[in-house]
């Protein structure tokens, strides 16, 4: 269960240390698979959201495998995002698993929800979520035409949109090449940045009705987390 202080979107994650210094150079290579089974994956994504929200207009829940892979969607487009241009905090090739692996440095989780709101399902996603849009906006870029397209990301954070949190991996990276060494604080603030982005994706996915915070939850663990994230 979620304390006052924790939301159910919870990600978490571990630096690696040592970095290679340059492998980073040719990472957006080397994903372009993953970015590939993505966009299929997001698509599915979009339309599976679509039905949960038939649904839980009907009946008030969430269908729970519709659930389960969303949640996987949202988790893969993590670990991608975290071994690429989101974070370039790990060298370790991530995945291509919806399910979580105890062995990557980087975990989301949903707290799978009991009951929803009715009502908000119809409004959350398009009009209550809009100052959340318009930060996700500035951090990822690209983002900007998913208020174009009904909810789709497919050309905006799960492909890398080039905002703010992809400046600021760039720097850190760069320093890595450098000196060898992440600077702490400038990865407490990208994973800070990355958590938002995926609380605002969980909300607008309608997987919960708690709304995301106008709070910067910096570090690789956010308040209340587990060091691990578990399974939805």
């Amino acid at each position: 269960m979620t304390g006052p202080d924790t939301y159910p979107v919870r990600v978490t994650a571990d630096i690696d240390r040592p970095l290679s210094r340059w492998l980073w150079l040719v990472k957006w290579i080397l994903v372009i698979p993953h970015y590939i089974v993505l966009a299929f994956l997001w698509l599915a994504l979009v339309v599976l959201s679509a039905v949960a929200l038939v649904a839980i207009v009907a009946t008030g829940r969430y269908p729970a495998r519709i659930f389960e892979f969303n949640v996987g969607v949202l988790r893969w487009t993590w670990r991608v995002q975290y071994y690429a241009a989101g974070a370039f905090a790990t060298d370790r090739y991530p995945p291509f698993s919806l399910a979580d692996d105890p062995d990557y440095p980087a975990h989301l989780d949903i707290e799978y929800p009991e009951i929803l709101s009715r009502g908000l399902a119809l409004v959350k996603w398009w009009l209550l979520a809009i100052p959340h849009y318009i930060i996700v906006g500035v951090l990822c870029g690209g983002a900007w035409s998913w208020t174009q397209q009904a909810g789709s990301w497919s050309a905006g954070w799960p492909l890398g949109g080039g905002g703010l949190i992809s400046l600021l991996a760039l720097i850190a990276v760069i320093i890595v090449t450098f000196t060898g060494s992440y600077p702490a604080s400038l990865f407490d603030l990208v994973l800070g940045l990355n958590r938002w982005v995926l609380r605002v994706a969980a909300y607008v996915c309608l997987m919960t009705d708690q709304y995301p915070p106008f709070r910067l939850d910096m570090g690789g663990h956010e308040p209340g987390a587990a060091a691990q994230a578990t399974p939805a």
